[in-house]
């Protein structure tokens, strides 16, 4: 059996891109967080103190969750119009990364509630909609990993990718719609960041979390696609062998 070029291509080392934007991306991480411990002022106590400072990580993750959520629902939406290998990798590549980034806004999130509210964890309408969400990206991926990958199968966790992103706007809004405990620290009503340092830093976030959720999703489905390919081709040997043995 030959490969093809499109399967050779996707087997290919890494290239110097690639080498060159990871390195790029874990020396940005490295200085952002030098910034971060070294030049950013704690906030007062009533906002943490210290732990304020998993705002630069936290607020910036539930954006690039929210780029994970994006690529899956595209993805799920065009798989779910006109099925094709290449939507259902970037599907699932987007459920992985939405799944990530939202369990690194559920686990910072906690930490820095217990220094400000006391407590770690309360059913407040954002976190609870937000951990609904991650635990529908997680049925997904569950699902696809463990049930099958025929063409059932598949338009239903596309299904499944479309549904968790409807929770994406809620979400955002959750806390204008219905209150709460979570903060609001930037945009209307938000109480602000006061140092320029500080506002630097979440920028920074913002930039270094944005840039590996992208990475992530390239690479993801790099890897997903790959893996179909890899599937179909070992169906087709057997499909082939078993024509021979009759």
């Amino acid at each position: 059996m030959t490969e093809t070029p499109a399967a050779t291509s996707l087997a290919r080392p890494s290239s110097l891109a690639w080498v060159l934007s990871t390195s790029l991306l874990a020396g940005a991480f490295a200085a952002h967080i030098l910034y971060i411990f070294l030049a950013t002022p704690s906030a007062q106590e009533a906002a943490g103190g210290v732990a304020q400072k998993i705002l630069y990580f936290h607020a910036p993750s539930a954006y690039a969750f929210y780029l994970g959520g994006a690529a899956c629902f595209l993805a799920s939406a065009i798989y779910l119009v006109k099925p094709s290998p290449k939507a259902d990798a970037w599907a699932q590549a987007g459920a992985e990364v939405a799944l990530l980034f939202g369990m690194m806004v559920l686990t910072s999130g906690p930490l820095w509630g217990k220094k400000a509210w006391g407590f770690y964890w309360t059913w407040d309408p954002r976190l609870t909609t937000m951990l609904l969400s991650v635990l529908l990206y997680a049925a997904m991926l569950i699902f696809r990993r463990y049930v099958g990958h025929g063409e059932a199968e598949r338009r239903f966790a596309a299904a499944f990718g479309v549904l968790g992103t409807v929770l994406l706007p809620i979400i955002h809004y959750a806390v204008r719609l219905w209150g709460g405990n979570h903060p609001t620290v930037i945009g209307k009503g938000g109480g602000g960041l006061g140092a320029a340092e500080m506002k630097w830093a979440l920028s920074a976030g913002f930039l270094t979390m944005t840039g590996l959720a992208l990475l992530l999703l390239a690479l993801r489905a790099r890897s997903a696609l790959l893996e179909s390919r890899l599937l179909e081709a070992e169906e087709e040997l057997l499909a082939r062998q078993e024509f021979d043995e009759a």
